[in-house]
């Protein structure tokens, strides 16, 4: 059964690589048939390039820390507020950025966790 959940996980990762890659050309040729460079393309080029980071992440290390979807949480809301900005009602615009601190607040005390600046290491005992 383990052996089983392992190859799904493989087989999924490799149909996310794929799919990444066919999305990524796309986007290269549409910005190229539309000959311009937004802040939108450039954030959803950056979200591939995390998910196919946390593809690589996951082959080399069988999982996935929780760090990777957060950078790329963070990324899909900036890109969502750019995109949706001028039409959104600023009020709405107050959500997406408590949002987005909350989520970069996540990934500092996950950062942190594991340093010793809270104290949080276990002491070896003798």
């Amino acid at each position: 059964m383990d052996k089983i959940a392992k190859n799904l996980q493989l087989g999924l990762m490799c149909i996310i690589l794929i799919s990444t890659v066919i999305a990524v050309g796309i986007e290269i040729s549409n910005m190229f048939l539309n000959q311009s460079v937004t802040l939108a393309d450039l954030l959803l080029m950056f979200l591939y390039l995390e998910v196919l980071a946390m593809v690589r992440v996951f082959w080399n290390q069988q999982s996935i820390s929780i760090t990777l979807p957060l950078l790329i949480a963070i990324t899909a809301l900036a890109r969502f507020i750019i995109l949706q900005g001028k039409e959104m009602d600023p009020t709405a615009l107050v959500y997406e950025a408590v949002a987005i601190l909350l989520i970069a607040g996540a990934i500092v005390v996950l950062r942190l966790r594991h340093s010793d600046k809270l104290g949080l290491k276990k002491k070896k005992s003798r």
